[in-house]
């Protein structure tokens, strides 16, 4: 990647962010009355109240660290079926053709229906959360590691063919290392929905230990403009740090090997 290219890694993303900055100054200061003001209250309010205040941060720091446990263990478990399931339907057909039409109609079910019926099988604690991160994180884990497996170069098949490799040769050797970048791509995307998984569980399951959603819902109640969006903007740097994670993943395991091609 040359030079330029990486300056313009950093400097977009940050001349968006100012923007995106300056236009919130704009809406807040001008376009709302003071009374309607905590609806978008400013910038600098926000930093100051829930970021510079040691009690407003330890309040929402604790609820973070208990939603980035939950979303992490739910990914970790989703990640474990997903990838089985994808290997599983690689090697059969009618594996194949009998689960990928379940796994469609889970992706397609919206996760709000789901979740009382989560709640009456198993209640409201801690492994309900995470249930909900599964559900919620599955779908794309199982459809790209599939797509990765499946898109195996026909002459490398007909070589290891040739060799008289075996079944689990062919997927050790083969298959999985070339579906290693879809694999993490998949991840990548499963990684922010468990975090919207853990938040939308816990506007829910509100047993146990509270997560940053459930705090997001007490300040939305209060009227907290500040705590509201400090907790919102801590939610999306966790979805953003999780998303990195796998990025960084991918590029030690593939990157060695494996280039995309050039924009």
């Amino acid at each position: 990647m040359s030079t330029r290219s990486r300056t313009l890694q950093i400097v977009l993303p940050i001349a968006f962010g100012a923007l995106f900055v300056a236009l919130w100054y704009v809406t807040s200061a001008f376009l709302l009355s003071p009374s309607r003001r905590f609806i978008l209250p400013m910038p600098h309010e926000v930093l100051v109240d829930a970021f510079l205040t040691p009690k407003n941060l330890g309040a929402l720091l604790g609820p973070l660290w208990t939603s980035t446990v939950i979303a992490m263990v739910g990914l970790a478990i989703a990640a474990v079926i997903g990838i089985v399931t994808a290997v599983l339907m690689s090697q059969a057909k009618w594996v194949e053709v009998t689960l990928f039409p379940y796994a469609v109609a889970l992706q397609s079910v919206p996760i709000l229906a789901i979740v009382p019926l989560i709640a009456f099988a198993i209640g409201y604690g801690f492994e309900s959360r995470i249930l909900v991160v599964v559900l919620i994180s599955l779908f794309p884990i199982i459809t790209n590691t599939l797509f990765g497996l499946q898109s195996t170069s026909p002459q490398m098949r007909d070589l290891f063919t040739l060799k008289r490799a075996s079944r689990w040769t062919v997927l050790t050797k083969l298959q999985f290392p070339a579906a290693l970048p879809a694999l993490f791509t998949g991840l990548r995307i499963s990684a922010g929905m468990a975090v919207v998984g853990s938040i939308v569980a816990d506007f829910f399951f509100r047993k146990g230990d509270s997560g940053i959603g459930l705090v997001i819902d007490t300040y939305r109640n209060q009227l907290n403009g500040e705590m509201l969006y400090g907790a919102i903007i801590l939610a999306s740097l966790l979805g953003l740090a999780a998303f990195w994670l796998f990025g960084l993943l991918s590029r030690l395991v593939v990157g060695p090997w494996y280039r995309p091609n050039a924009r």
